[in-house]
């Protein structure tokens, strides 16, 4: 086991990994931007470096900066949590030429899954069921012209080295797509300095719905259910369940998912904890979207229903055990609910709020988990994400953890600064949440009373 684990993140997940390194007698190494020095991650870690100014370009995302940190504190081992530098290729090459383990896949499965075109025709050619389109990036608007009218619209074109929404235009009729494939070009260059794009069909009213999947050294990969993702705003996620309360998962969909996820990655050669997205549309097919090649925001769902810790399995693999569950052993217990709480006012646009927490009551009791790193009197900086924590409940059922969700939000309280809490409980006071009757387009088409 590792010595010393360097986080090369912040906030919840930086305090996440930090308690499970302690659990394995691990010391942890915090790093932290100027704009961070009273943020919690860095004051309870072993040990803390500032790596930077504010801006995450200049500290986060400063690869020289956080190797730097971890030559000078002597760490092992770098966990990138998810965001900033979790998915960046170069950044896990170079830890691996420092002597630096990187908590999470080998390179060649991340740049692989990385590339949303060439992951997709990885997938085809492993028989995983893949959504119609394009055999990779499309070079010209003629190409994807006579792709479109192949497949039919609407269609969705995709930046390749996409994430996070960016890069992503659908297309209704032909006369929109030169114009949406130039949009999401310059959108795809900006974000990821690649403007290459491909092809989809749009599928009609579909759910998200992943698989989280661990996978040792030794070949051994296994699934631990779904996790249902489909309420999103502008492809941000906002609540998340597990298992999937759509009509249309049944044990036996649960399974065959759950194969079809295996062998993708093993078809990537992949290793340590990761999720395989889904579209599921509503007569019960599903198709492949993208792989994530990190610990999700929402894992915690997972861990409650399965009783599995995640970022210890994480940390265990990448020291190179191997994994000591079998499928068989994999159960999923009860239901999950986890609410984004997001420092944003929903009657504004959304709009971010950061400042001064100036006082704060989070709520307690069976079945409620919170991870978060705020605390009264932290000021909440405007330089990075916007979420300050997540609820997430736990019942024997659905109904019964939906109750539990209803009444830990209504004890939340944040003063000082707008939260989305209001609009979350009116998300679940909702008819259509409460019948388990939405997709992905649903909090673009509903209007939520709170």
């Amino acid at each position: 086991m590792f010595e010393k684990v360097l986080i090369a993140n912040r906030g919840e997940i930086a305090l996440r990994v930090i308690r499970a390194c302690r659990e394995l007698g691990i010391h942890t190494v915090a790093v932290f931007s100027e704009a961070d020095r009273e943020a919690l991650h860095a004051q309870i870690a072993d040990e803390a470096v500032c790596i930077g100014p504010a801006a995450s370009g200049e500290s986060y995302l400063n690869i020289k900066s956080i190797l730097a940190a971890c030559e000078l504190t002597g760490a092992d081992a770098v966990h990138p949590g998810f965001g900033f530098l979790s998915e960046n290729v170069s950044f896990n090459r170079t830890c691996g030429r420092c002597g630096v383990t990187f908590i999470g896949p080998p390179p060649e499965a991340m740049m692989l899954m990385g590339d949303k075109a060439q992951a997709k025709l990885t997938m085809k050619n492993a028989g995983v069921p893949v959504v119609p389109g394009s055999d990779g990036v499309v070079t010209s608007y003629e190409e994807a012209a006579k792709i479109a009218d192949e497949i039919g619209y609407p269609v969705m074109v995709k930046a390749s080295a996409g994430g996070g929404g960016r890069g992503i235009r659908k297309v209704d009729t032909p006369d929109r797509l030169k114009e949406a494939m130039a949009e999401a070009r310059q959108e795809a260059l900006a974000s990821f300095a690649d403007d290459a794009v491909y092809l989809e069909k749009f599928i009609v009213n579909p759910r998200h719905v992943e698989i989280q999947l661990l996978a040792d050294n030794y070949g051994n990969v296994i699934h631990l259910g779904e996790r249902d993702c489909s309420l999103q705003r502008r492809n941000q996620k906002m609540l998340e369940e597990s298992p999937s309360p759509a009509p249309q998962m049944t044990p036996a969909l649960r399974e065959k998912m759950g194969a079809a996820a295996v062998t993708a990655a093993k078809a990537c050669g992949y290793r340590n904890a990761g999720t395989v997205e889904f579209l599921l549309d509503q007569n019960g097919n599903f198709y492949f979207m993208e792989m994530n090649t990190r610990i999700q925001v929402e894992h915690p769902i997972t861990e409650l229903v399965t009783g599995v810790d995640l970022v210890k399995q994480q940390l265990r693999i990448a020291a190179g055990e191997e994994l000591s569950l079998r499928q068989e052993d994999i159960h999923l217990t009860g239901h999950a609910i986890e609410c984004r709480i997001n420092a944003e006012n929903p009657r504004q646009g959304f709009r971010p709020s950061p400042g001064q927490i100036t006082a704060l009551y989070m709520p307690g009791g069976p079945g409620v988990r919170i991870d978060s790193a705020v605390y009264q009197g932290y000021v909440i900086p405007p330089y990075y994400d916007s979420m300050i924590a997540k609820l997430i409940v736990y019942a024997p059922t659905r109904a019964e953890a939906i109750m539990k969700m209803k009444w830990a939000l209504s004890e939340f309280i944040v003063d000082g600064i707008d939260t989305n809490i209001d609009f979350q409980l009116g998300l679940l006071r909702d008819s259509h949440f409460l019948a388990a009757d939405y997709d992905i387009g649903f909090l673009e088409r509903a209007e939520i009373a709170y």
